[in-house]
Formats: structure tokens, sequence, C-alpha cells
């Protein structure tokens, strides 16, 4: 399928961000907001692409997410993105066991979060669903999972398809019920990624 308007506008947001959070770096390496902000666009670039390029967006973002908490362990939004961090990681990981130990570490760091900001509604949900998320796997991967929809885009190619629109593609030929855990899935997992500040504070950096 070819991307839509809103995927390009989307896409090429999220990576200027990644390009003036990359250079704000390089000036100050311990700003713990710039890290944290960093994280989260890497997050939503491993939306556009296929798998394996996701997987290695998401594992960047741990990497900033972490360095970020090194500096600053109490950063609640570096906290929130991480636990994030984690539960893509489980969906995108085939054996139940190890996408556990995924969802394990995702519900410590919402915990963290919630603890460290009790009020956030957004973190309140997270822990909530991660509980959730076991089972969310088995229904996944009982339809295939995700590389037979990743796959059928163009393998290993570049692709400007969001995720989301991957599934519209899988909700043809499955289960109505099977697809809608499928939407709430990503619906969730994208929450924290798709946070309005993050999406306006790009967009003001983004020239004419």
């Amino acid at each position: 399928m070819e991307p839509t308007q809103n995927d390009l506008e989307r896409l090429m947001i999220f990576e200027h961000a990644r390009i003036t959070a990359e250079a704000a770096y390089a000036k100050n390496p311990n700003d713990v907001d710039n890290l944290t902000k960093w994280g989260g666009v890497l997050l939503e670039l491993s939306q556009f692409g296929d798998i394996n390029e996701s997987k290695k967006m998401i594992k960047d973002a741990v990497s900033k997410l972490d360095e970020a908490l090194s500096i600053n362990p109490a950063k609640h939004e570096a906290l929130w993105c991480l636990g994030n961090a984690y539960t893509t990681q489980g969906f995108l990981t085939p054996d139940h066991d190890e996408a556990q130990i995924q969802f394990d570490l995702a519900a410590e760091f919402f915990q963290k979060a919630v603890d460290e900001c009790p009020g956030n509604e957004h973190y309140l949900q997270s822990l909530a669903n991660s509980s959730k998320a076991s089972d969310l796997h088995n229904e996944i991967h009982k339809q295939g999972g995700f590389s037979q929809s990743q796959q059928s885009l163009g393998g290993g190619s570049t692709s400007t398809t969001t995720t989301t629109t991957t599934f519209s593609n899988s909700k043809k030929s499955s289960k109505k019920k099977s697809s809608d855990l499928k939407y709430d899935i990503f619906g969730w997992i994208f929450l924290a990624v798709g946070v309005v500040t993050l999406i306006g504070m790009a967009k003001s950096n983004v020239p004419k």
C-alpha cells in the first residue's frame, strides 16, 4: 500500500525531531529532556519500515532512555517511554517466554513512572494494561504474528507505511475479534510516543 499524506507528514516531523535531538546531544550529552525526547521520537519512527528496522529503532530508543535515566533516575517521562519500548519489543518477539521477560520489565518501568508521578492517567492506564500483554501476545501470534504482514509490504525494503496500516491489511484475512485486539494493542503501545507535546515540539522546529 502507498503511504498516506498523513503518514509522510508524520515521518517528516519525527525524522526532523530525531536530527534535532541528535544535534542537541552533540552540544550537551547530559540533557535529560533531550535524551527522553530522542528516545520517544525513535519509538515513533519504529512504526515505519519493516520489522527488522523497527526492532533496531526500538533498541536505539532503549539506549537513549537508559542514558537519560542514568543521569536522572526519577525522570518519569523516560520511565514511561521505556515501559512502552519494552512492551513493543515483547509483541515483536515470537517466543512467549522471551516476550514475557519484556512485559515484566515494562510493568516495572510503568510502576516506577506511577511512583514518580502518581496522578498521571496515561501512566496508570499503561500499568493497568500491562497485565493484559501476555494474553494479547498469544492472540497476535496465533494469527501469524507481525512478520507475515510486514513481508507482504515488501520484505526487507524500506517502507513508510505505519504498522497500524499493516494491521489494516491483516484485518481483512482474520477474524474480526482478533483483528480488533490487534488495533487495541497498537493503540496502547503508541499512546506514549504519540504525545501531543512531542508532536508540537517537532512541528515547531520543522523548517518552512
